[in-house]
């Protein structure tokens, strides 16, 4: 299988999971017409290819997925179309750590409250066992083959579609178990408090993206997570994520995306080390033998359990990185600085944060530059007659101005450059 990412007409990416010797010269003749409009054969890179995963276009004019060119009920069930015109809003990041390490970390819900402590708003489980609010999850793995598996938890399904897609929803896809859970359980198992998002889902962005929620029947609220991982090079991924859903919709016209990215990016950085560390440690054992450099037992590394014996078993434990790269080595780990670097893992690639940067760092200019005028005016006007409260405000707003000013460019270093995150603090 292959995922192709593209960039209006650019190949950004692409990713061989099986090996064959087909080799794609041009789009195949099956797809939509919809999609020659946006690329052709030069466009592409040669790959190799069994079956084509789906492909993703993206806007440059409009700053939107074109989601109409999704085969129906791929991603989402069908009954979730209508909402996903413009709630299909993708995000990214590349990341200091292994394909594999990646993906598992995204299926594990149980790192959450640990990994991740203060950063999410979660909803307080009935059942606690420590501080930081860990509690038994119970996750089914019911199928698994070479396209991937499919497994249901409390709150809804998971599905990792192989070899890149991670996908938590509230509803199946139409070819799995229909069986919904029952309202009382959803009501039971997934509490919603009006103005902050609560659910107990591994996400990215759960916690800043729906602050204003409509009051209405929770099983009605139809919402899906879906995560594409792609290997860049060994200790090296890029993580592609999206929220599609039919409620608390109303913010994201209102808010723009940089602003919810803050958040994200803390919790993406908040285990960083982590990861960085564990592939490691991974990599000391031998990818296949994984299970001896850690201990999983319980219900809730269901999912992480089972990706595992998926890669070991149709992609031998490894990326087949075609020559290109050793897959027995890493990279050493760069200073610390660098590792959590955020403007060229996410800033440089996010429109919207980039803008935000430029303009934020104008804004910093334009405070600094006026509080130096102000004291300028003050040494102007020092013959000159000014009433006492006229200085004062001119002293007040020019000290106004700088700490602003100094404010300003912390709080930019923090959110587009570096922002460390130590476990031990919070």
């Amino acid at each position: 299988m292959v995922l192709l990412v593209l960039s209006d007409p650019v190949l950004v990416t692409s990713y061989m999971c099986t090996t064959t010797s087909a080799m794609i010269h041009s789009l195949p003749p099956s797809l939509p017409d919809k999609l020659r409009i946006y690329g052709n054969a030069t466009s592409l890179h040669q790959f190799y290819y069994s079956q084509i995963l789906f492909i993703l276009f993206y806007s440059l004019v409009y700053n939107s997925w074109q989601i109409e060119i999704f085969p129906t009920g791929l991603l989402y069930p069908n009954s979730l179309s209508p909402f996903f015109d413009w709630l299909f809003r993708k995000s990214e990041s590349f990341q200091p750590f292994r394909y594999d390490v990646l993906v598992e970390n995204l299926m594990d819900p149980a790192h959450v409250p640990y990994a991740h402590y203060g950063l999410m708003r979660v909803g307080k489980p009935k059942e606690k066992v420590d501080r930081e609010g860990g509690k038994p999850l119970k996750i089914t793995v019911k199928r698994l083959d070479n396209e991937g598996f499919f497994a249901r938890q409390e709150w809804g399904y998971a599905n990792f579609i192989a070899p890149c897609v991670y996908r938590a929803s509230t509803e199946p896809l139409r070819e799995e178990d229909k069986d919904s859970i029952t309202s009382e359980k959803v009501k039971a198992e997934t509490n919603m408090y009006y103005g902050l998002s609560c659910f107990r889902f591994t996400s990215l962005f759960v916690s800043l993206t729906v602050l204003f929620c409509i009051q209405g029947p929770l099983k009605n609220r139809k919402l899906s997570l879906i995560f594409i991982c792609i290997p860049v090079s060994p200790g090296r991924s890029r993580l592609i994520w999206t929220f599609p859903r039919n409620f608390g919709v109303a913010i994201d016209k209102i808010v723009p995306r940089w602003v919810f990215h803050i958040g994200q990016n803390k919790i993406l950085d908040s285990d960083l080390h982590l990861l960085h560390v564990e592939e490691r440690k991974i990599l000391e054992r031998g990818p296949e033998n994984w299970q001896k450099a850690c201990f999983i037992p319980t219900k809730s590394d269901a999912l992480v359990v089972t990706f595992r014996r998926w890669f070991n078993k149709y992609s031998g434990a490894q990326v087949d990185w075609r020559g290109k790269f050793d897959p027995s080595l890493l990279p050493p780990t760069p200073p610390r600085e660098q590792l959590f670097d955020r403007y060229w893992s996410h800033v440089e690639n996010c429109s919207s944060c980039k803008k935000a940067h430029k303009y934020l760092n104008a804004f910093e200019v334009i405070l600094q530059i006026v509080s130096v005028a102000l004291i300028g005016v003050m040494a102007v006007t020092k013959q000159i007659a000014m009433s006492n409260v006229a200085r004062s405000v001119v002293v007040v707003a020019a000290v106004l101005s700088f700490a602003a000013s100094k404010w300003l460019s912390h709080f930019i270093y923090r959110t587009f450059h570096y922002h460390d995150y130590n476990h031990a603090l919070v």
